[in-house]
């Protein structure tokens, strides 16, 4: 009787522990597919950083080359990434340390070009403090005016606006370079002829409108336009803070939403271990 008993009781133990591990094995598969899959991102930046290529005339500011090693780095990201993944059941904790360094080092970089480091930031290739001093840099502005006029930006302006009337005009949707190089700061009150020919109006200031430089910097010659406005290295600056700000946004969420994964990862790995 005592020995039915003890049977009993046996039986609900060995079920539990079975129950348990079958539990684990299945949160660590569902685990290790959402690993994999939040990867694909990484993969999926890689060829869009590689499509952007010199993209607004960044290649005067060396940042392709900033842009090449942001992508090599991503790959080995990524690679790493699986690699611990599918090597999960043999080296658990090692797996976490190796693949925690490439996502502590995504992480950083991605801090970094978003300006988490307020200062410090201006000595880091990206950075919107470090973005602005290169722009507003006399040297490095003289080739980037060029490399704007070169691309024909204000040309394709003209050539898309030609049958615009100034109202039309004057509601047409502009990138920040277009509205900043291609034509007078609106506080100007100068009339529209097209987009980039803009006459001079005998009125009386209005004192609405603050003084604004550009107003006189501001010439009709196709060659040179609004490219010396400080409007112009504005709209050219904002275009890049853009696209680099998304990168550095891109690269910390993905850092954070890796590092989490990973680690439930470890854990359903070690929930499985000592379930068995």
């Amino acid at each position: 009787m005592a020995m039915a008993v003890t049977e009993e009781n046996n039986q609900p133990k060995g079920g539990s522990m079975t129950d348990k591990a079958t539990k684990a094995k299945l949160l660590k598969r569902l685990l290790t597919i959402l690993t994999y899959i939040l990867s694909l991102p990484i993969f999926a930046s890689v060829i869009w950083l590689l499509y952007m290529g010199d993209y607004d005339c960044e290649v005067v500011l060396r940042l392709p080359k900033l842009q090449l090693g942001i992508g090599i780095g991503l790959i080995v990201t990524f690679l790493v990434s699986n690699i611990v993944v599918f090597f999960q059941s043999r080296f658990s904790m090692l797996g976490l340390l190796v693949v925690m360094v490439p996502l502590t080092v995504m992480f950083t970089v991605g801090l970094a070009l978003i300006g988490a480091y307020n200062m410090e930031s201006r000595n880091i290739p990206g950075s919107p403090m470090w973005l602005k001093l290169k722009v507003h840099d006399n040297d490095n502005w003289y080739y980037i005016k060029q490399c704007i006029d070169d691309t024909g930006a204000c040309n394709d302006l003209v050539s898309r606006s030609l049958t615009l009337k100034s109202y039309d005009f004057n509601s047409k949707r502009l990138s920040p370079i277009e509205a900043g190089c291609c034509k007078p700061p609106t506080t100007c009150q100068m009339q529209y002829v097209n987009a980039t020919f803009w006459e001079k109006q005998n009125v009386a200031e209005d004192s609405s409108y603050p003084y604004d430089s550009d107003c006189d910097t501001w010439t009709n010659d196709q060659g040179i336009l609004c490219y010396n406005c400080s409007s112009c290295k504005d709209g050219f600056l904002s275009t890049l803070q853009v696209k680099w700000w998304t990168l550095g946004f891109f690269l910390v969420v993905m850092a954070l939403v890796l590092i989490v994964s990973h680690l439930l990862l470890f854990l359903a790995s070690m929930l499985e271990h000592y379930a068995i």
